[in-house]
Parts: C-alpha cells; sequence; structure tokens
C-alpha cells in the first residue's frame, strides 16, 4: 500500500509514476485526489480549532475568580469549540479511512529501471542461459508425451475435481517429490531457512500481501464466517510471519525458502493454457521470500533471482530471464524479473519463476520494520520469488529430455531422490472400463 501522506502532499508524483503503469493504475488513484484535497483542507481547519481553543483556554485563565458569569460563559465557549473541533476530527479520521480503502487498490508504482510497456512483448531479455537442444525428431508437448508415458491422467482428475487438475502417476509423482527435495535442499544450501507454512490463512493475512481487497475472485475461500482462504502462494503465509514486528539493523537480510501447494482459481485466464499442466487450480512451489533494507533490497534482488536460476542451472534447463514492463508487471511489485523456461514441445519459452522486488509496499501494510539509523523504526522491504514452480520443472524436463523412443531422461541431480532412476519408460496402471 502507498503511504497516505506522502500521497497526499504530492499526488501529482504519484499519478505521474502509476501512468507508466497504464490508464488503469491512474484510474485506481484518481478517486483519492479529492479526499486528499479535503484531508489538507480539515487539517488546516483542525489546526486553526486548536489554536481558538489553547486562546480560550488562555483566555479563561485571566478572568476573575468571582466573575462566576464570565467563567460559565467562557467555559460554554470553550466546550462549543471543543465540539465544533472533535467534528472536524471526525470527519478527517473518515476521510483518511476512506483514503486508506482506496489505495488498497492503487497498484505498486514501477522503480525507474523498469521499461514502459503494454504488455509481455515489451518486457526486455537480460541474459540467457545454456543452449536449445538439437532433436532429430520433432520434439512434443508435454501433455503428448506424459500422456504417452501413462504419468499425466487428466480423465480421473476431471472426475475427482473438474478442470484444471491433474494426477501425477508413478515416476511423474516421484518426480514432483524429487524435485521438491532438490530445491529446498539447493536454497538451504545458499543461506535460506526452511519454512513449512499454513495453508490456510485469514482475510487480513490476504489482504498484507496484496492478494485483497483486490484478487479475491482468484481465490479459494471457506465458507465459514469470517471465511478463511487457501493461499495461492507460500509468499502470503511466510512474508505475514513478521507482522508487526521490528528487527534490528544487523538481522537483515532474513531469507526463507517454503514448499506448499498453492490454489488459485484462476478467473483471470479462462481459456489460456487448457492443456497439460502449465496452469491448474493446485499445485506445488517452493517459495523463497526476503527482508531487507531500504538501501540494500535491490542487491538482494540481483541475488534471490540468481538463486532462483542456480535450480535450474543445476538441472541443466535452457532458459533466459527477462526484465517485465510497467504493463506487465504485479500488483505489489515495484520491479520484476521472469525466468522463463525453453519448452522445445510448445517452441515456446514459459515462465517458471517471477522474482518481484516490493520495496515497503508490502511492508506498510504489515507493519513490518527495522531499526534504521539512529535506532528510528523505518519499513523493510520485501522480495518474493518463485524457486521454482514445481510443475512446470516438470514441464520442462518432459519437454527438454524427451527421446525419439518416447522416453525422458532423469536430469542427473535429481537421481539420487529418485532411487536411482536414469530413464522414465512407458508405464501401465490399473484402469477399470467406465459403466
Amino acid at each position: 500500500m502507498l503511504d497516505l501522506k506522502a500521497v497526499a502532499s504530492d499526488f501529482e508524483s504519484y499519478e505521474r509514476r502509476l501512468a507508466r503503469r497504464g490508464e488503469g493504475a491512474v484510474a485506481a488513484l484518481a478517486p483519492v485526489k479529492p479526499l486528499a484535497a479535503r484531508r489538507r483542507e480539515l487539517n488546516v481547519l483542525l489546526e486553526k480549532q486548536k489554536k481558538e481553543q489553547a486562546d480560550a483556554n488562555a483566555k479563561m485563565r485571566t478572568l476573575a475568580k468571582g466573575d462566576q458569569a464570565a467563567m460559565d460563559a467562557a467555559r460554554a465557549a470553550l466546550r462549543a469549540l471543543g465540539d465544533v473541533a472533535k467534528k472536524t476530527e471526525a470527519e478527517l479520521g473518515e476521510v483518511e479511512a476512506e483514503i486508506e480503502r482506496l489505495l488498497l487498490l492503487v497498484p505498486n508504482p514501477p522503480h525507474d529501471s523498469v521499461p514502459t510497456g503494454k504488455d509481455e512483448h515489451d518486457n526486455v531479455v537480460v541474459r540467457t542461459w545454456g543452449e536449445k537442444k538439437a532433436y532429430d525428431f520433432k520434439p512434443r508437448p508435454h501433455w503428448e508425451v506424459g500422456e504417452a508415458l501413462g504419468i499425466l491422467e487428466w480423465q480421473q482428475a476431471a472426475k475427482l475435481s473438474g478442470s484444471r487438475f491433474t494426477i501425477l502417476k508413478g515416476a511423474a509423482a516421484k518426480l514432483e517429490r524429487a524435485i521438491i527435495s532438490f530445491f529446498a535442499d539447493v536454497h538451504t544450501s545458499r543461506g535460506y531457512l526452511e519454512i513449512l507454512p499454513p495453508y490456510l490463512v485469514t482475510g487480513e493475512t490476504m489482504t498484507g500481501t496484496g492478494q485483497l481487497p483486490k484478487f479475491e475472485e482468484d481465490l479459494f475461500k471457506t465458507t465459514n464466517t469470517p471465511p478463511m482462504y487457501l493461499i495461492p502462494t507460500a509468499e502470503v503465509p511466510v512474508t505475514n510471519m513478521h507482522r508487526d514486528e521490528i528487527f534490528e539493523a544487523d538481522a537483515l537480510p532474513v531469507s526463507y525458502c517454503a514448499f506448499s501447494p498453492c490454489f488459485r482459481a484462476e478467473a483471470g485466464s479462462a481459456g489460456r493454457d487448457t492443456r497439460g499442466i502449465m496452469r491448474q487450480h493446485q499445485f506445488h512451489k517452493v517459495e523463497l521470500v526476503k527482508f531487507a533494507k531500504a538501501d540494500e533490497s535491490y542487491d538482494q534482488h540481483e541475488k534471490m533471482v540468481d538463486d532462483a536460476a542456480e535450480v535450474l542451472r543445476r538441472l541443466g534447463l535452457h532458459h533466459r530471464i527477462s526484465l517485465l514492463c510497467t504493463g506487465d508487471m504485479g500488483f505489489a511489485s515495484a520491479k520484476t524479473y521472469d525466468i522463463e523456461v525453453w519448452c522445445p514441445g510448445q517452441e515456446a519459452y514459459r515462465e517458471i519463476s517471477s522474482v518481484s522486488n516490493c520495496e515497503d509496499f508490502q511492508a506498510r501494510r504489515i507493519r513490518v520494520r527495522y531499526r534504521g539509523e539512529g535506532g528510528k523504526p523505518r519499513l523493510a522491504h520485501t522480495l518474493n520469488g518463485s524457486g521454482v514452480a514445481v510443475g512446470r520443472t516438470i514441464v520442462a524436463i518432459l519437454e527438454q529430455y524427451q527421446q525419439a523412443d518416447g522416453s525422458v531422461i532423469v536430469p542427473e541431480p535429481l537421481r539420487p531422490y529418485m532411487g536411482g532412476l536414469e530413464r522414465i519408460t512407458a508405464q501401465k496402471f490399473p484402469r477399470g472400463v467406465e459403466r
């Protein structure tokens, strides 16, 4: 969330910065302008009214003690001034509460280094790792590879849960567990503390990281009152762990990694990626979260991108890193890099991780701070990124490591987690006849 006082005192500056995100961001901020002007008026008026109260109080002290009529009149006048000031204070509180409500719907202004653009076509590739593999056959998309191997099942999943769910069988289920353990081991070896967070959280927790109120339609929630929400990413509970806390300066940065299932209604993506396991209502991810000092967060951002990409380098998966333009960034982010893995069966790079610096946008909501110069508390910066999406790693492995005979080579770092399995071949599983 943006700083109410900063926005109210320099509305035009925030309007210019948000304009780089597009008309929607400016429109979200627009209702704040008249309220910010009214807030300034009320603050000036309240200051004047309090001065009048102080003057009246001082005048009353000069009255002769025996002049009861004058004293009564002075007290009545002072009470009247107090009543007027209370009404002004009440209106000011209402205006500030409405500004804060509206600011919950306003995205984070982009960092100056973020390129201006409309959508993913305006993103900038900053570096590439590895080379596209050459095949002496036409590579197939992962859904064809997985179905032919018998390890990805959609019909039974649809019978259980509907669309956008998948059952992983045999080697695919084992591969999923192997990837999760491998990712966690790599990140903890690089200084991240492993966390296993709750998967159900409160509305306050969702608000703290920006999922509410803006994106409620994309969330799954329980029917009790108040509802609990299934997490869309471990970023939500892990970032909120330090709500209302103050770090000592030398404690930062704090780095966490957390495996969790993720649940997303995908309300805004109807018709996209309906085949395969690219976009599911339920998937697994290993998330990276950092808390950093304001003057160190962009160095930590670059490090987090490298940490996320490290697991792909070790798996030998060709990928590239793109700096997102203003029109393609997430709501809470000030700057985001996407890591995009090459999928030869789809002839496309597909996002496998987004790594974002949210600056103090989330920290202001959850009031997480650190002691800055002179011990004065200041807002921390929060960072998060996938380290990385497990299902999409399976996609990349099935497509990049597929062989002409339909089998799939298991990347060497995963073999110890899979009992030494080197190659996934076609498997048959029990299956009855539909009646």
